[in-house]
């Protein structure tokens, strides 16, 4: 139908008339409350954002030079936090001549990776951001 015919019917209904797919031919309208359908359409998105499951980054700091037992309970909190389904940042900072041995952080990293292989996965391998080497572990998929 014509253009003013819909705005006729939509005035007589005391209702809107929305264009629905303007790119069509010819153009789709629809003769609608628009306030409601903004409303309804608010409260869907406040519903989805309910649903949706923020994933919480936690992070453990340790150095080259950090000894077998300190890192033994820094990794049990990793393992702890990956149960619990977040992520894990594992950073090894570098102070004065320690960056001359990155080796010794990459090793560092890739026993910490074999320690909590059955709880989570590495998600970025170990790689030097200035000072920093980092890892990142998200949780292994739940059976």
């Amino acid at each position: 139908m014509s253009t003013q015919e819909a705005m006729d019917l939509a005035d007589e209904a005391d209702l809107d008339l929305v264009e629905v797919a303007p790119n069509a031919d010819p153009p789709v309208c629809r003769i609608m409350d628009y306030g409601k359908f903004q409303y309804e359409q608010a409260k869907k998105e406040r519903e989805d954002r309910k649903k949706q499951k923020t994933v919480e980054i936690k992070e453990i700091q340790l150095r080259p030079k950090t000894t077998d037992h300190h890192r033994s309970f820094k990794v049990r909190d990793a393992r702890r936090w990956l149960e619990e389904g977040m992520k894990v940042k594992v950073r090894i900072r570098f102070r004065g001549r320690e960056i001359t041995y990155p080796e010794i952080a990459l090793e560092s990293l890739d026993d910490i990776a074999k320690e909590l292989e059955d709880v989570g996965i590495i998600e970025q391998r170990p790689n030097m951001e200035g000072r920093t080497m980092l890892m990142v572990l998200a949780p292994a998929k739940q059976k």
